[in-house]
């Protein structure tokens, strides 16, 4: 889970199990040069414990990337129906374009032709990598991880090469065109792993290309089904339970592991996860029966397998996030702690290796034995790396921009918000408890599940008490508030869209998740971050950093007198102003516009049709009534 309400991302690290953790591999005890501190994220020292130096070497010569889009994949190239609009760097709502007004360079999603490097560590036994990788990286039996760089120079200089491979070469044109051009109507495959706070955004990305003319199918946990398809976007389901996730990375601080019983269950989310991803590319719809076959996919890199989908089917991948998962010097991948800025590139490069090195037996069975491709070995074909695939961020560049060595690729299009607070209709005596009293503070921390649900409310109650403040305690999936009485300062509730609450706060105080942060922030709320794990740290600092409210205060170290403090601090007036005057940028952004604009941006100049079967030919309308009969009556149709 990207700690977004959930967190889609943190789980890349899990030592040993989901989202990013396969159970082989790590688990015996592998790499020198890491420490997991308490909060679950990594940190990069050197062999005194210190930040390690980033070693520096040449870019080789790159290597072939994905597949080009062309008839060498027995893909057909003949035209398809337009979408009524394609902006691009544009106002206007209603642009029908013709195609020889159409100019773009080719796709960015295809790594650029060069000669293959001689990786070193190509040349090594499988028995000899995964020496090497033990001595780089070493889980403890007290679940810390521990990695010295200094003793593996060559494999971080080796990893620093990689990362020059991945990335796309700048020498191509800039793809943020200010002309226009025609953009077929396509069937779009969005695969979402995480929490409600992670498929939230894309469900509003979904709505927007729809408009667009789109078919767009979301494909997400079973969780979730009926929060899409009333949003008015076609699900299908894919494997695992982001509640048993969530449970995990909290109880683990998003990296560990417990114990041998809990590596098997969460192996098998992440089975689930992968096996799921390529009927929701490819099979039909499981109301209707109509056929479906995605033209391009949309995806969070915790879908792992996203990529090797693609590969399959030849068509175009496009990564869209919460958190970042691009290198780049400006500041360390979230899921990982690095004191000094000499580390922060060379942290998204340990936590990809390490992501792709705990799954990689279940992704080539994968792609062995549903996608019927060949294995991929640890380095010349690792695919833990999206620097080579557009990638759009789904944050506001007023709250972080956009990194100066990110490249054309990728883009910062801002909050895409999904607005649900604008048909709310909240209870009378919640509206009655609101109106007569001074603005309350928000606490709530969304799907993040709890140790010790009493001792948090009481907490929380406390606080508020000794701040002299009202309250409201969203009970979320840790049941916060349900095991006493509340007091008359202090209003519990179940669900309410953030959206339409947080207008009516004075502040909030929340687990940090993107979307939370987001909504607050429009609200002109100042905010409290209480990280859990993963990303929700990195979102605590830029908050902090920001001025919008204090220091991030860990699940672990909450207590009356930090939940004090920070309450005062952000009823300071000078607080409330720098968060409106935030406020009023992002109220003028259009994210999921931009985010639209971004995936027509990249795609590339010939999309992709796959070959039309006879069961993906349109259903005769008297065919489909008759399947829809047989579906949801009981005759014996097969005489």
């Amino acid at each position: 889970m990207a700690a977004g309400a959930g967190s889609s991302g943190a789980a890349a690290l899990e030592g040993q199990t989901m989202p990013g953790a396969s159970g082989h591999g790590l688990g015996e005890g592998a790499p020198d040069g890491f420490h997991a501190d308490d909060s679950g994220v990594l940190r990069v020292l050197d062999a005194e414990g210190g930040e390690a130096e980033r070693c520096s070497s040449a870019a080789p010569e790159q290597t072939p990337g994905v597949p080009r889009y062309s008839s060498d994949l027995g893909i057909s190239t003949r035209g398809l129906e337009h979408c009524k609009t394609a902006p691009v760097r544009s106002n206007s709502s209603n642009m029908l374009i013709d195609s020889d007004e159409l100019k773009i360079s080719r796709s960015k999603t295809e790594k650029k032709e060069r000669l293959k490097h001689d990786w070193k560590l190509d040349r090594l036994s499988e028995h000899e990598k995964k020496k090497i990788m033990e001595s780089f990286v070493k889980f403890q039996n007290d679940g810390t991880v521990e990695v010295d760089v200094a003793r593996s120079v060559p494999v971080a200089s080796e990893l620093l090469e990689l990362d020059s491979v991945n990335a796309t070469s700048e020498d191509v044109e800039s793809s943020a065109s200010e002309f226009v051009r025609s953009i077929p109507r396509l069937k779009i495959a969005m695969l979402v792993v995480g929490t409600r706070g992670d498929v939230q955004p894309f469900v509003a990305f979904a709505k927007k290309l729809q408009e667009f003319g789109h078919h767009v199918r979301l494909a997400t946990h079973t969780n979730f089904c009926s929060f899409v398809k009333s949003a008015g976007v076609n699900f299908y389901p894919l494997g695992g339970d982001p509640r048993i996730l969530a449970g995990y990375l909290a109880k683990n601080k998003g990296f560990l592991i417990s114990g041998p019983a809990e590596i098997s269950i969460q192996r098998k989310q992440l089975k689930a996860i992968i096996d799921s991803l390529l009927p929701a590319c490819t099979e039909p719809d499981l109301d209707s029966g109509a056929p479906f076959r995605a033209q391009a996919i949309i995806a969070n890199p915790p879908a792992y397998g996203h990529a090797h989908v693609a590969e399959a089917l030849g068509i175009p991948l496009h990564i869209f996030f919460t958190m970042p998962w691009t290198p780049t010097n400006e500041f360390p991948h979230p899921l990982a702690r690095v004191s000094q800025s000499a580390g922060y590139r060379l942290s998204y490069l340990v936590v990809d290796l390490i992501v792709w090195w705990v799954i990689r037996d279940l992704i080539n069975d994968f792609r062995k034995k549903k996608l019927k491709l060949p294995p991929i070995a640890y380095f010349s074909t690792y695919h833990g790396s999206i620097s080579h695939l557009p990638t759009g961020y789904m944050w506001s560049p007023h709250l972080v921009p956009k990194p100066r060595d990110w490249g054309s690729l990728v883009d910062v299009a801002g909050f895409c918000f999904l607005d649900l607070g604008t048909k709310y209709q909240p209870p009378k005596d919640f509206e009655h408890w609101l109106r007569h009293g001074p603005m309350p503070i928000y606490i709530g921390f969304g799907s993040m599940p709890l140790e010790d649900a009493r001792k948090t409310t009481d907490i929380i109650m406390e606080a508020l008490k000794e701040t002299g403040q009202r309250g409201i305690i969203g009970r979320g999936w840790g049941d916060l508030g349900t095991f006493q009485e509340a007091p008359d300062e202090v209003f519990l509730i179940e669900d309410c869209p953030h959206d339409w609450l947080f207008p009516q706060c004075a502040a909030v105080v929340h687990h940090g998740g993107a979307g939370t942060t987001a909504t607050g922030v429009r609200a002109g709320c100042p905010t409290t971050i209480i990280p859990f794990f993963g990303d929700q740290f990195f979102w605590g600092d830029r908050i902090h950093e920001k001025g919008l409210g204090p220091s991030p205060i860990p699940i672990s170290q909450l207590n009356v007198e930090h939940l004090s403090n920070a309450i005062r601090f952000m009823l300071a007036p000078e607080v409330k102003l720098r968060v409106m005057e935030l406020a009023n940028m992002i109220v003028n952004e259009d994210g999921v516009r931009d985010a639209v604009d971004a995936f027509h941006r990249h795609l590339p100049p010939e999309l992709p049709i796959p070959h039309t079967t006879l069961d993906e030919q349109p259903m005769d309308p008297f065919e489909w009534l008759l399947t829809f009969i047989k579906k949801w009556c009981c005759f014996p149709w097969e005489l």
